[in-house]
């Protein structure tokens, strides 16, 4: 950091000028006297304050001459690192497009190679269809001798090929005829399974019925069955009726001759109607209990004979 002129004048200034005169001396010397030596020690330490000014100025440019030349070295440097990493990654991208050149290369010779090696494989094939080709020409050959006598017996085919091409046609023909001939027949054989199958299910079916019928045959034998028990037990239960409708008629009608025969003996006109058989009833059982009390009380009332 840097220290203010006035400051290190200062500084200077209190370092050269003596400490506190002593008090002793302060008698023996007159005032004219220290008035000049103050102003002799003020001069000697002007004239050090300009010495040590001189010096700082002198140091002070050499510092800065050495700073101009330490910033002038230091751009130096920069401008070198700059440089350097230019000349550094020129290196490198001219590095990155040689490697990518040789891998291309690589690429292009691998390329290369793989067409050569198709094209010779393809050149062996060539070379072995031509083979073929030839073995079938020698094959063949008779086969072209008899049809050059072939046309010639047959004039209407100017030309081997029109012959071929007829009996290429007439072969397609035939294919073709087969080839519907063995539809029909799939067609037929699959029309005879139908068959097979659709009596065979009509023979089930007519199992089906068959067993169908017999069932309801033996439900129908049950329902009869059933009817005529329960037919019977009808005419049991008719039967039944009848007779506890005849025993309530008499039960009815000795009820009634009771109960006239009760009026009667009571001397009293028949009061209640004649379907009211439980009233009735009801009047005879009055009457029974009154008869059974009074003869009770007379059984009791009856003096016993003297021995």
């Amino acid at each position: 950091m840097a220290v203010p002129w006035e400051e290190y004048f200062r500084l200077a200034l209190q370092e050269k000028l003596p400490a506190k005169i002593p008090e002793q001396s302060v008698d023996h010397f007159p005032p004219v006297l220290r008035l000049l030596e103050k102003r002799q020690e003020l001069v000697d330490a002007d004239r050090g304050l300009q010495a040590q000014k001189e010096v700082f100025q002198t140091t002070r440019a050499a510092l800065k001459e050495r700073w101009e030349q330490l910033e002038q070295k230091e751009q130096e440097l920069q401008g070198s690192f700059v440089r350097f990493d230019k000349f550094l990654k020129d290196t490198e991208a001219r590095r990155s497009r040689a490697l990518r050149r040789a891998a291309q290369e690589r690429l292009r010779a691998d390329r290369r190679e793989a067409e050569a090696r198709r094209l010779r494989a393809q050149f062996e094939e060539l070379q072995r269809e031509r083979a073929r080709l030839r073995c079938r020409l020698e094959r063949l050959e008779p086969c072209a001798r008899l049809l050059g006598r072939v046309r010639e017996q047959l004039p209407e085919f100017q030309e081997v090929p029109e012959l071929v091409a007829r009996f290429d046609g007439l072969v397609d023909m035939q294919a073709a005829l087969r080839l519907t001939e063995r539809q029909r027949l799939a067609e037929l054989e699959e029309a005879r399974a139908r068959l097979q199958r659709l009596r065979d299910a009509g023979q089930g079916e007519l199992l089906g019925q068959g067993q169908r019928r017999a069932q309801l045959l033996q439900r129908l034998e049950a329902a009869r069955e059933r009817t005529l028990r329960w037919e019977s037990k009808w005419i049991q239960i008719q039967n039944t009726g009848a007779e506890k409708t005849l025993l309530l008629g008499r039960t009815r009608i000795a009820a009634l001759n009771l109960f006239q025969l009760v009026c009667r003996h009571k001397m009293h006109p028949p009061a209640l109607d004649i379907e009211d058989t439980e009233g009735q009833l009801e009047q005879v059982k009055l009457f029974i209990l009154d008869l059974s009390a009074m003869l009770a009380s007379l059984g009791q009332a009856k003096p016993t004979p003297a021995c």
